[in-house]
């Protein structure tokens, strides 16, 4: 589709927290891939420690650039980016997220075909072009156990290998993981945008989730995909992400999920932990095992 002159068709938005690792990557393959003319970027800092604002003010000097006094996580960095986006679609990405090609002419004719879709995710590889699994079944006790059993084929790389080939067509999920999401502006408007309460895990899903709530579908796209450097904030501080990881899943649970379900998740999660912390005597561990006990 022909954009007319200077009208924004697509958002970018990217929230960066200590990224100066990963950022120029992006930035050059999305400087390199997409057209200036009808798209924006909009790079949000939630106080970023390292030297990566200064790296973006002065080599990509048309970003918008969005700086939080806090890190506020990964959704509130996105709602803060869609406040001030032009374009009619949004495309969320993650810092570690890297460009082959302009992906955007499928995304959006996609969106045109299919007025009932509100949500599309792309086909996500590692930096050695290996399959990464970036969708999932709807969350809640069965989901999760099918979730699982997907994500530890995935991850040896055979298996993987066989698994790409159950998703070699466009279909409708349940839930497309945020590192690479195309989404309508307005219903990310209508939606609020992500509920600010996941600090980082689950927002994706509950997005996916209140979306589908309103009527609207949630579509994987394997005929498009970017590289994804998975496990870029997770590294930074693997304890407190886990203890993050916790808190957003018992709040997805309480929020969308019978009450029986988010008993029997306490439930296993603490007899899981226990055990854990019975071994190891980690502290990180027994933060998670206070969470759970409402402590």
């Amino acid at each position: 589709m022909e954009a007319s002159k200077n009208l924004i068709l697509v958002s970018i938005i990217l929230v960066n927290y200590n990224g100066a690792d990963v950022l120029p990557s992006c930035l050059n393959s999305l400087n390199k891939f997409l057209p200036q003319d009808s798209c924006e970027i909009i790079l949000v800092d939630n106080d970023s420690q390292d030297n990566s604002v200064d790296f973006v003010s002065k080599n990509f000097p048309d970003i918008k650039i969005i700086r939080m006094s806090k890190n506020c996580g990964f959704g509130a960095g996105n709602n803060a980016g869609a406040k001030i986006a032009q374009g009619e679609f949004l495309f969320l990405l993650n810092t570690d997220i890297i460009l082959t090609e302009n992906i955007l002419p499928h995304l959006i004719e996609l969106m045109e075909k299919r007025q009932d879709v509100g949500i599309i995710g792309t086909k996500l590889l590692f930096p050695d072009q290996s399959f990464q699994l970036s969708i999932s079944s709807a969350i809640g006790i069965k989901g999760e156990f099918k979730s699982k059993k997907l994500h530890n084929i995935a991850n040896n790389k055979y298996n993987a290998s066989c698994l790409e080939k159950d998703y070699k067509l466009i279909r409708e999920v349940d839930i497309v993981v945020g590192a690479s999401m195309f989404i309508r502006a307005k219903l990310f408007e209508d939606l609020c945008g992500f509920d600010e309460r996941f600090f980082m895990y689950f927002e994706d899903s509950d997005l996916c989730q209140r979306s589908q709530n309103q009527g609207y579908k949630i579509l994987y796209t394997p005929e498009v995909s970017v590289i994804h450097i998975r496990g870029h904030s997770m590294k930074k501080n693997p304890h407190a992400m886990a203890l993050e990881y916790r808190r957003s899943q018992m709040y997805y649970y309480e929020k969308h999920r019978p009450v029986w379900e988010s008993a029997i998740l306490k439930v296993y999660l603490f007899f899981k932990f226990i055990s854990e912390y019975i071994k190891t005597r980690k502290s990180y561990i027994l933060d998670i095992l206070l969470l759970l006990v409402g402590k």
